[in-house]
């Protein structure tokens, strides 16, 4: 639903900067292995033990991590309507007392799909599989030409998805191409479903009304059910630890049952993939970090497992 509300691709990242607080967000550009171009939206803040201010990281001052968080978001709206709770997040990762040990840095990458906002083209699953590829490819290169390749400065990459995003980041983690140098350590999932299929069974459970039946003409699948099983054999098979999913729940979620987050979290669990969760109390679907309760979860996710991917190299 790209252009829901009417305004959606025409807003600006100037128009929302006024409740972010202090953190300075910049629309970049980058193309799918199609061509389609692509609008992304990056902040950097500084994390507990590297320097203080909120600043671009200076190649004068190398730090010895940099961590990426790679958003994908859910399925109505834009990028900017949604800086203002992700800025108080980092804010929140970045004001944290918690130690992370190395001095480093935090670059939040908001990932624009085709057809959304001022990104190029129609919006398809096919399609956004290239688009959070293209994402990864954007990150790596920039990470490259801030530090160079003598790998000096760690690389630590995390997926956060919200609603549809969080199958668009299983799908990269699953079966994406990800650049060796950036491998994922970890993913936020915030208010998940088990796939497309299993919604449609959820929002139309009458076994008279036709389209619960109708689910193998799906075009779209997000099937993070399954993803979670390739991540595990991947993992296995490369003789790597795979990377911990982190569950945000909103407790009053009114589109996605409770028993779906269950079903998720019992098949990380008997996959052999590490999974936590933690629940917003009193949160709507849309208003998971929107809550105070919330954006400390999101940041508490982002310091344990960037902290757990500097641990495991």
């Amino acid at each position: 639903m790209p252009g829901m509300p009417p305004n959606a691709r025409r807003e600006r990242i100037a128009d929302w900067a006024g409740q972010c607080g202090g953190i300075q967000w910049t629309e970049e550009r980058t193309k799918a292995a199609d061509g389609t171009e692509l609008a992304i939206a990056v902040a950097t803040v500084a994390l507990p033990g590297g320097d203080r201010p909120i600043a671009a990281p200076d190649p004068e001052k190398p730090v010895a991590a940099h961590a990426y968080v790679l958003y994908f978001q859910g399925n109505a709206s834009s990028i900017p309507p949604r800086l203002p709770d992700l800025s108080r997040v980092l804010r929140a990762v970045s004001d944290s007392k918690a130690p992370v040990l190395r001095p480093m840095q935090l670059t939040f990458v908001c990932l624009s799909y085709r057809g959304y906002w001022t990104s190029r083209g129609r919006a398809s699953e096919a399609g956004i599989r290239l688009d959070a590829e293209a994402g990864a490819s954007w990150i790596a290169q920039q990470h490259e030409s801030t530090y160079g390749k003598d790998g000096t400065t760690l690389p630590v990459l995390l997926l956060w998805g919200q609603s549809i995003g969080c199958g668009v980041a299983t799908n990269l983690a699953a079966t994406g191409h990800i650049p060796a140098t950036m491998p994922i350590k970890g993913l936020i999932l915030e208010t998940p479903f088990v796939s497309v299929r299993s919604m449609l069974e959820t929002l139309y459970p009458q076994k008279w009304v036709p389209y619960r039946h109708l689910w193998p003409f799906l075009r779209n699948h997000l099937d993070s059910w399954s993803n979670f099983g390739i991540m595990a054999q991947a993992s296995k098979e490369k003789g790597v630890a795979p990377p911990t999913v982190y569950i945000i729940q909103a407790q009053r979620d009114e589109l996605v049952p409770k028993a779906q987050t269950d079903k998720l979290y019992d098949r990380c669990v008997d996959v052999g993939l590490p999974v936590e969760r933690g629940i917003a109390s009193t949160a709507y679907h849309q208003e998971a970090i929107a809550r105070l309760d919330g954006k400390k979860l999101a940041a508490a996710a982002i310091l344990k497992l960037i902290k757990q991917g500097l641990d495991s190299g």
